[in-house]
């Protein structure tokens, strides 16, 4: 019989999960190897095309500091090497759908979530390998999408903030659903005293509200995590209404609000949104790259 990941989660429904910050414990991180050859291989056998690679500065309220890097095809190992001692975070999205045991994780990890949570489903499932230097960043950011972290090596402290103002206005919150642009938002220290900060050591998984804006430091070593992603039903209706309130704003000047999760008005929006995605009303802005990981430059990066 295959072991559980889990080892202990809380006592909720489907409808508490989404509302709070819930933290787990689970034994991901004595089930699998995430030593350093262990995850060279990953890296080699992960689509380098896919690979997302990113610096940062040390100020949490410089978001422009957040740039995006080239990969050339240097082996796993020494990837791993710049990754120990420069200051990079490795984003390999959708692990599960490029390696077959990730997808068979994937099925694990949200069966387990499923069976402990009565009333969740969950669908879009994207497991993502994140593998950052020490004392690395993510700034104040938020996701479409449900995420649920799972730690699995190093130390690494997460700041959780309601998803409503003023840590984020209903405006900064259409512009990430209609991709006009990125997830970052603009952070002030002071949202610091709302917020629910948590250490994460291997074993712990913390999953938090829809939308909810978060940062991220690193402690003084490697870090790993798995970034599970998903939707569930209320979340997609949730996501297609932002996206529709955000056409409405900028194309007829209104003001709307959000409503309930399954309200009549938010389904009617949601159904809308579905609409203008088939037209092809999408925009996109992608950080375009400004450095490439050369072995040789200082901290492993070069400009381009």
């Amino acid at each position: 019989m295959t072991p559980a990941l889990l080892d202990h989660a809380p006592d909720l429904n489907a409808k508490g999960f989404a509302a709070h910050v819930s933290t787990f414990k689970h034994r991901l991180h004595t089930q699998m190897d995430w030593s350093d050859a262990a995850l060279a291989g990953i890296l080699d056998r992960y689509p380098r095309e896919h690979l997302g690679v990113f610096t940062m500065g040390e100020d949490a309220c410089d978001r422009s500091s957040w740039r995006r890097g080239e990969i050339t095809h240097l082996p796993g190992e020494r990837l791993i090497e710049i990754a120990k001692t420069g200051r990079v975070w490795f984003n390999l999205r959708a692990t599960n759908a490029w390696l077959p045991d990730y997808a068979d994780l994937a099925d694990r990890m949200f069966g387990e979530l499923e069976s402990a949570i009565p009333g969740l489903r969950t669908f879009k499932r994207d497991v993502g390998l994140l593998i950052a230097s020490p004392r690395a960043q993510v700034f104040y950011h938020l996701d479409v999408a449900r995420v649920a972290l799972w730690h699995l090596r190093g130390h690494k402290r997460v700041w959780l903030y309601p998803p409503e103002a003023p840590y984020v206005s209903p405006d900064a919150l259409e512009a990430v659903v209609l991709r006009e642009t990125a997830e970052q938002l603009d952070y002030q220290p002071g949202f610091d005293a709302g917020a629910v900060c948590i250490d994460l050591l291997p074993g712990d998984m913390v999953s938090w509200p829809q939308n909810a804006p978060h940062r991220i430091v690193n402690g003084t070593d490697l870090n790993v995590s798995i970034s599970a992603e998903f939707l569930t039903p209320a979340a997609l209706v949730r996501a297609n209404a932002i996206y529709a309130n955000g056409v409405l704003r900028r194309q007829f000047g209104l003001s709307p609000g959000l409503g309930g999760s399954l309200s009549p008005v938010t389904l009617m929006r949601a159904g809308l949104a579905r609409l203008l995605k088939l037209s092809g009303g999408q925009r996109r802005d992608p950080l375009a790259p400004s450095f490439r990981i050369d072995p040789a430059a200082p901290g492993g990066l070069a400009a381009l």
